[in-house]
């Protein structure tokens, strides 16, 4: 009979209380800046590329459209994008950032600098455990 593996030993457990220490970090940063941390991802999608539709930020977070869909009225009615359909094709709804949202940007630094801070590891580090992360999630997303 093999021995059970313990909670903290489980590769599961240690990813969602590490995410979950994160978000704790993160909120009352978070809360200054008037953001969630779902719309901080939504921001940041934008940030990379502005003006795309629902559709390709909720593909690029791995969500539904229809998750994206709240965020994004809720970070128009706080002036930090703007929505407008597409007239080719209605169906589409393009989302731009204003310039509020397009300053945020830089105001949100504050998050990537508290989480180096509090890891006290280095950016080096950082860089090589987010790549082994991606890989992990890459490995397990794969169409088998």
């Amino acid at each position: 009979m093999t021995q059970a593996i313990s909670l903290e030993d489980q590769l599961c457990f240690s990813l969602y209380s590490t995410s979950l220490a994160v978000s704790r970090l993160y909120k009352p940063l978070l809360d200054g800046l008037g953001i969630t941390y779902p719309q901080y991802l939504v921001l940041n999608v934008l940030w990379e590329k502005d003006g795309l539709s629902i559709g390709t930020i909720a593909a690029r977070l791995d969500l539904e459209p229809s998750t994206i869909t709240p965020l994004v009225k809720r970070l128009e009615a706080a002036s930090l994008v703007r929505r407008t359909r597409s007239v080719e094709d209605e169906r589409s709804v393009r989302v731009d950032l204003t310039e509020q949202g397009k300053a945020l940007s830089e105001r949100s630094r504050c998050l990537g600098e508290a989480l180096f801070a509090k890891a006290g590891m280095t950016a080096k580090k950082m860089i090589s455990l987010n790549q082994e992360i991606r890989r992990l999630r890459a490995a397990l997303t794969v169409d088998t």
